[in-house]
């Protein structure tokens, strides 16, 4: 770190330095991943089923397509901030789905499947809409404000198409 220039942040850094991420940002980070890794985890288990609706299953794949990379973003955040994973223990994630939501997913099938899918994946996004806004209104890094600001306008979208489909499963 150069103290000749405080406050100075590398525009040209391929990702956000220490200096450059504040707690706001470091705890956003923090709870993103897990919360998308569970996303994700979700949308493979209604992928594995048969008679899943077609639209359903696009979205899954949409989901899967963008919080994969997303997670993978997040985490080198992490590793170049050095700040790790286990500062989690009490954190709030909003929107986290329970094990008996989990295991109730993992036992629906065909239309139930897709209609639980859809249900709680909106819940689930409702709490990353949340975590992300208070991202954007209390955190210091910009592209990690940036990455809130998309996950709003993505998942806000994805949540749209979520009722339309439910309005017609």
């Amino acid at each position: 770190m150069d103290n000749n220039m405080p406050g100075m942040g590398s525009s040209a850094s391929a990702s956000p330095s220490a200096a450059e991420a504040s707690d706001a940002d470091m705890q956003f980070t923090m709870m993103m991943i897990p919360h998308h890794e569970q996303a994700v985890e979700m949308a493979d288990m209604v992928l594995a089923k048969d008679d899943i609706d077609e639209r359903v299953i696009a979205l899954a794949e949409q989901i899967k397509a963008a919080q994969g990379p997303e997670i993978e973003l997040m985490q080198s955040w992490l590793d170049d901030w050095g700040t790790g994973m286990g500062e989690m223990d009490g954190m709030d994630h909003g929107g986290m789905m329970s094990d008996t939501d989990m295991q109730a997913l993992e036992d629906a099938t065909g239309v139930e499947a897709s209609r639980l899918f859809l249900e709680q994946m909106m819940m689930h996004h409702e709490g990353a809409i949340e975590m992300a806004q208070d991202e954007v209104d209390n955190g210091q890094n910009p592209e990690v404000i940036t990455l809130a600001e998309n996950i709003i306008a993505s998942q806000t979208t994805e949540i749209a198409t979520m009722e339309e489909i439910l309005a017609t499963l």
